[in-house]
């Protein structure tokens, strides 16, 4: 491989993240060449957003900034957005929706190990993004072993051309993901760099038996993912354990359209059904946090967000649930200093009581952690969450119709 030579303030801020990423026990001695090797910096469109994660805002970075801004944001342990609005945004405040990322290095050298590839292995990416994933993977295990597959072409265009600057020669294909790239199947390795809803078959399908499929997986539930690393059997069904709790942009034909939900509350709180609960939005659990992730395995078609309330106050909030296949939703009202909350349910489907029946099991059977959960996804794409091993499949909270 060949990289333009890096200056001073460069090759310091990346052996520094280096340093950080050995240090918290995410890079391995077998990804660390590769790390100090590939450039993240050389793989950014200027501008590119930096995320604060104690804000929440993104932030822009210019090369015009300086040097030295530049080289700290490019090396900095945060996601980085790199693209707006399917491309569709201009300028340098922030879009409505990011849509394209450098994930945080930390998450990309996790996975990375967790994906445990060896010399010779061929490798499957899914989602392309900025290159960078697709460099390292390149340098590690040789061009002619990489295919990545982007379904953005600009996106495709800008990485191809960041990866050639840098001497380095995965095949990088403009296409849908969600297909794989069946002419260089069959693949050791394959992993996404976009949260998945639905596991498309065909990654199952150009998979070798043995080999593993490594995802950010999750339901609509909420927006968490967790990283789930599949074992591949002779029979085309996959098992594995989740890994880590993750958050990344859905692959683009499973992002969670809001406005499906708008005609499902006509008059908030209506005639629906009033009762009381002795939960608390602790109990639902925050973006990381186990329940939050556990309710979502074992209440599906349902998405749920949590509205902070008008005063700011802790536990002052509002949860909203609402079905997929019907106009039935719930609301559950949390005010400070009382006890109990007041719950509201309207439709066929009783989502709180179905939240309820999830959080009261996962308390009953001794509050596993999401590393003891796993997922077996059939060849037809079927999933069936698991609690310590494929032969233990979790209950459904939703009624038999």
């Amino acid at each position: 491989m060949h990289v333009t030579s890096a200056s001073p303030v460069e090759r310091r801020a990346r052996e520094e993240m280096a340093r950080h990423l050995i240090d918290i026990d995410v890079l391995t001695k077998e990804w660390a060449e590769a790390f100090r090797a590939v450039p993240r910096s050389r793989f950014l469109p200027d501008p590119f957003w930096a995320y604060d994660m104690e804000s929440g805002r993104s932030d822009s970075v210019r090369r015009a900034a300086g040097e030295d801004a530049w080289a700290r944001a490019a090396y900095a342990n945060v996601p980085l957005v790199t693209q707006w609005d399917d491309g569709q945004h201009s300028g340098t405040e922030s879009g409505a929706r990011a849509t394209s990322s450098a994930s945080m290095p930390s998450v990309v050298a996790a996975m990375l190990r967790d994906l445990d590839v060896r010399d010779g292995m061929r490798v499957l990416e899914v989602g392309t993004g900025t290159g960078w994933n697709a460099g390292l993977l390149a340098h590690r295990l040789g061009g002619e072993n990489v295919v990545s597959v982007e379904i953005d072409p600009a996106v495709a265009a800008r990485a191809s051309a960041a990866l050639k600057r840098a001497g380095l020669d995965p095949l990088v294909i403009e296409g849908d993901g969600r297909d794989g790239w069946a002419p260089g199947a069959p693949y050791d390795r394959v992993i996404a760099t976009a949260g998945v809803r639905d596991l498309p078959p065909r990654w199952l399908e150009q998979t070798r038996p043995g080999g593993i499929v490594l995802a950010p997986w999750g339901t609509h539930y909420s927006n968490q993912d967790a990283v789930v690393r599949l074992t591949v059997g002779e029979d085309g069904r996959a098992h594995g354990p989740f890994l880590s709790m993750v958050e990344f942009m859905k692959l683009r034909d499973q992002r969670l359209d809001w406005n499906r939900f708008g005609g499902h509350v006509r008059d908030f709180p209506g005639d629906a059904d009033v009762s009381r609960t002795s939960l608390t939005p602790a109990d639902l659990g925050d973006r990381y946090d186990t329940p939050n992730f556990v309710a979502g395995l074992l209440v599906p078609d349902c998405a749920h967000v949590l509205n902070d309330g008008p005063s700011g106050e802790p536990g002052d909030a509002k949860a909203w649930f609402f079905d997929f296949g019907s106009l039935s939703w719930a609301a559950v009202v949390f005010t400070p200093g009382d006890p109990e909350a007041t719950v509201h349910q309207s439709g066929p489907r009783r989502l709180w009581d179905e939240v309820e029946r999830a959080l009261t099991w996962w308390i009953g059977v001794g509050r596993p952690e999401f590393d003891r959960f796993g997922l077996t996804v059939d060849g037809d794409g079927t999933t069936r969450p698991w609690l310590d091993g494929p032969e233990n499949v979790l209950p459904s909270c939703r009624p038999l119709a």
